[in-house]
């Protein structure tokens, strides 16, 4: 009995990552916005592992597509620096803020989490929502020598959110690009992915080295988000993505009040 409930799990878990993989085929969204609230709610998974696991995820599915960008050319090596450049140190606070308040609290860093993810939750669909008017509004403006001071404070913020939550490797990076910066669509979406995989990267090894990250969880995930992505890939000429983004953000914005107000 209990082999067949492992088994059950194991489906579950890659039945999940099927899930999300298709939807970030389809909508562009990020994997850990997606991700996270499913993990904590659908299968349990204490709130620090859940990250932790999570920014793996997210650097494991953002290789490919950020060497596709980077062939293609859409990719801007200087904006990518300047955002690591904040973003790694970035994420080493928020990781360390975690621990100190673990240490502090034991378990009580997981409603720690919770909050900040609810609270980002409810942020970040609300950006996309308004994206459209935000992308309206921000003139062209070719970025200055000082706009990459900007792209470091960018990165830092984003960076210390990222390492406390996982949340936002993407989402938060490319919101505020659009509001401070113009560059083309498509150099936008490469350059946020290349440095989306930097920024991972760091906090998934940081995350590993204290032992939040679930192995078997992240493989279960992986193993479902491949087909899943390359199937969303297909059906989003098919479906009408802009109002399946609007539901997605209804619903997250949703799980965010739930996990604030839970």
């Amino acid at each position: 009995y209990r082999s067949g409930s492992r088994m059950e799990l194991i489906s579950l878990k890659i039945l999940i990552g099927f899930v999300v993989g298709t939807l970030i085929g389809m909508t562009g969204l990020g994997g850990g916005v997606l991700l996270l609230p499913l993990l904590i709610f659908g299968l349990k998974v204490p709130a620090i592992v859940a990250v932790g696991s999570d920014a793996v995820f997210n650097f494991v599915t953002k290789i490919g597509s950020s060497w596709v960008h980077l062939s293609k050319g859409t990719v801007r090596r200087k904006v990518v620096v300047a955002l690591a450049v904040g973003s790694a140190p970035g994420s080493i606070a928020g990781v360390s803020l975690l621990q100190h308040l673990r240490v502090l609290y034991g378990n009580g860093v997981n409603d720690f989490i919770k909050s900040a993810v609810g609270l980002l939750l409810i942020c970040i669909p609300t950006l996309l929502l308004l994206q459209r008017r935000i992308e309206d509004r921000v003139a062209n403006r070719p970025p200055t020598a000082k706009s990459f001071a900007g792209m470091i404070v960018i990165g830092l913020v984003a960076g210390f959110l990222v390492g406390m939550t996982s949340v936002g490797s993407g989402s938060i990076i490319m919101m505020l690009l659009l509001l401070f910066y113009s560059y083309p669509p498509k150099v936008m979406v490469g350059t946020d992915i290349a440095h989306a995989v930097i920024l991972t990267g760091v906090t998934s090894f940081l995350h590993f080295r204290l032992g939040n990250v679930d192995p078997r969880l992240v493989a279960c995930l992986l193993i479902g988000s491949i087909p899943g992505g390359l199937l969303g890939s297909q059906l989003s000429t098919r479906v009408p993505v802009l109002w399946l983004r609007r539901i997605l953000c209804a619903i997250l914005l949703a799980t965010g009040a739930r996990m604030l107000w839970a």
